[in-house]
Protein backbone atom coordinates (compact mmCIF):
# COMPACT_ATOMS: atom_id res chain seq x y z
CA UNK A 1 0.00 0.00 0.00
CA UNK A 2 2.64 2.52 0.83
CA UNK A 3 4.63 1.84 -2.78
CA UNK A 4 1.06 2.71 -4.13
CA UNK A 5 0.60 5.99 -2.61
CA UNK A 6 4.74 6.60 -2.96
CA UNK A 7 4.05 5.84 -6.93
CA UNK A 8 0.92 8.16 -7.12
CA UNK A 9 2.70 10.85 -5.24
CA UNK A 10 5.36 10.74 -8.31
CA UNK A 11 2.96 10.58 -10.76
CA UNK A 12 0.98 13.32 -9.80
CA UNK A 13 4.64 15.34 -9.67
CA UNK A 14 5.28 14.52 -12.81
CA UNK A 15 2.18 15.73 -14.18
CA UNK A 16 2.40 18.91 -12.02
CA UNK A 17 6.03 19.74 -12.77
CA UNK A 18 5.03 19.45 -16.28
CA UNK A 19 1.94 21.30 -16.70
CA UNK A 20 4.19 24.56 -14.32
CA UNK A 21 7.46 24.26 -16.73
CA UNK A 22 4.89 24.57 -20.04
CA UNK A 23 3.44 28.13 -18.68
CA UNK A 24 6.82 29.11 -17.93
CA UNK A 25 7.86 31.69 -21.47
CA UNK A 26 11.31 30.83 -22.90
CA UNK A 27 12.63 33.90 -21.91
CA UNK A 28 12.81 32.81 -17.95
CA UNK A 29 14.14 29.45 -18.84
CA UNK A 30 18.08 29.97 -18.13
CA UNK A 31 17.30 32.37 -14.92
CA UNK A 32 15.35 29.84 -13.58
CA UNK A 33 17.84 27.11 -14.19
CA UNK A 34 20.42 29.58 -12.70
CA UNK A 35 18.23 29.68 -9.75
CA UNK A 36 18.04 25.78 -8.77
CA UNK A 37 21.68 25.97 -8.97
CA UNK A 38 21.53 26.54 -5.36
CA UNK A 39 18.93 23.62 -4.87
CA UNK A 40 21.82 21.20 -6.68
CA UNK A 41 24.15 22.32 -5.02
CA UNK A 42 22.02 21.04 -1.57
CA UNK A 43 21.52 18.02 -3.33
CA UNK A 44 25.33 17.43 -3.65
CA UNK A 45 25.59 17.85 0.17
CA UNK A 46 23.18 15.23 0.46
CA UNK A 47 24.36 12.83 -1.80
CA UNK A 48 28.08 13.17 -0.61
CA UNK A 49 26.60 12.37 2.90
CA UNK A 50 24.52 9.52 1.55
CA UNK A 51 27.84 8.25 -0.05
CA UNK A 52 30.01 8.65 3.12
CA UNK A 53 27.49 6.80 5.42
CA UNK A 54 28.38 2.98 5.33
CA UNK A 55 25.27 1.00 5.66
CA UNK A 56 25.72 -1.06 2.75
CA UNK A 57 27.74 -1.14 -0.48
CA UNK A 58 24.38 -0.24 -2.48
CA UNK A 59 24.15 2.54 -0.77
CA UNK A 60 27.26 3.72 -1.40
CA UNK A 61 27.49 3.26 -4.93
CA UNK A 62 24.17 4.76 -5.69
CA UNK A 63 24.90 7.79 -3.59
CA UNK A 64 28.22 7.93 -5.64
CA UNK A 65 26.19 7.95 -8.55
CA UNK A 66 23.70 10.91 -7.23
CA UNK A 67 27.25 12.87 -6.59
CA UNK A 68 28.41 12.87 -10.04
CA UNK A 69 24.85 13.24 -11.28
CA UNK A 70 24.21 16.42 -8.93
CA UNK A 71 27.77 17.84 -10.03
CA UNK A 72 27.18 17.87 -13.71
CA UNK A 73 23.82 19.32 -12.92
CA UNK A 74 25.26 22.23 -11.01
CA UNK A 75 28.47 22.98 -13.63
CA UNK A 76 26.16 22.49 -16.57
CA UNK A 77 24.05 25.55 -14.83
CA UNK A 78 27.07 27.43 -14.04
CA UNK A 79 28.03 27.23 -17.99
CA UNK A 80 24.74 28.04 -19.36
CA UNK A 81 24.56 31.11 -16.63
CA UNK A 82 27.98 32.19 -17.70
CA UNK A 83 26.93 31.99 -21.49
CA UNK A 84 23.90 33.96 -20.67
CA UNK A 85 25.55 36.43 -18.58
CA UNK A 86 27.98 36.71 -21.70
CA UNK A 87 25.38 37.50 -24.24
CA UNK A 88 24.51 40.78 -22.13
CA UNK A 89 28.27 42.30 -23.20
CA UNK A 90 27.86 45.53 -25.19
CA UNK A 91 30.25 45.33 -28.51
CA UNK A 92 32.26 48.27 -26.86
CA UNK A 93 33.01 45.95 -23.84
CA UNK A 94 34.76 43.63 -26.73
CA UNK A 95 36.41 47.08 -28.07
CA UNK A 96 37.72 48.03 -25.00
CA UNK A 97 39.85 45.18 -24.61
CA UNK A 98 41.60 45.09 -28.32
CA UNK A 99 45.20 47.19 -28.37
CA UNK A 100 44.70 51.12 -28.83
CA UNK A 101 44.49 52.63 -31.86
CA UNK A 102 42.55 49.50 -33.32
CA UNK A 103 39.25 50.87 -33.16
CA UNK A 104 37.21 52.05 -36.25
Amino acid sequence: MTLLIALTLFALAVFLGIELISKVPPTLHTPLMSGSNAISGITVVGALVSAGVDHSSTATVLGFLAVVLATVNVVGGFLVTNRMLSMFHSKNDARSKTTPGTDR
